[in-house]
């Protein structure tokens, strides 16, 4: 699966306030809602936040990658977004976050969903993808961005 099937323009979100983990949380839980039907932001905030309570998802870098699984989801749903300012986040190497990408599964696709999270963390990995991920000035072009390595080896536009 492509991430491009995952990410939609309207879950793209370029230099976005976040006061806090938990603001955030809300916010990707916000704009995942209208994408899964008969789910509310309720119930995707307590599948991000109790994945949360077991470890960080903060892989370093300044990048998050908060994900769960959802038992009424039909679909996957992924959110990207950039950070107007780095928030503490309990990442691995105790650096703020200003990248992240909430991915959300039904449950029943453990093996998906450990992939994608698999093919998320190598393309943010990229060091060109990230700093063109962080050099982005609106949603359409992080989103450009983003899914352009669906076509390319690299994340950049050059």
């Amino acid at each position: 699966m492509q991430l491009s099937d995952l990410l939609s323009p309207d879950c793209t979100k370029c230099a976005v306030e976040g006061a806090s983990k938990k603001r955030l949380l809300e916010t990707i839980s916000a704009i995942a809602a209208p994408k899964l039907v008969g789910i509310t932001k309720h119930d995707i905030f307590e599948s991000l936040i109790n994945r949360e309570r077991l470890g960080s998802t903060g892989i370093g870098l300044g990048i998050a990658i908060p994900h769960g699984r959802l038992a009424n989801a039909t679909q996957p749903v992924a959110v990207l977004m950039t950070l107007e300012q780095p928030i503490e986040f309990d990442a691995i190497d105790n650096q703020p976050v200003d990248i992240v990408f909430a991915l959300l599964v039904p449950e029943s696709e453990h093996e998906n969903h450990l992939n994608t999270l698999a093919t998320v963390a190598k393309r943010m990995n990229n060091k060109e993808c990230t700093r063109s991920l962080r050099d982005a000035h609106s949603d359409r072009e992080l989103y450009t961005i983003f899914v352009s390595e669906d076509q390319a080896p690299e994340c950049n536009l050059s």
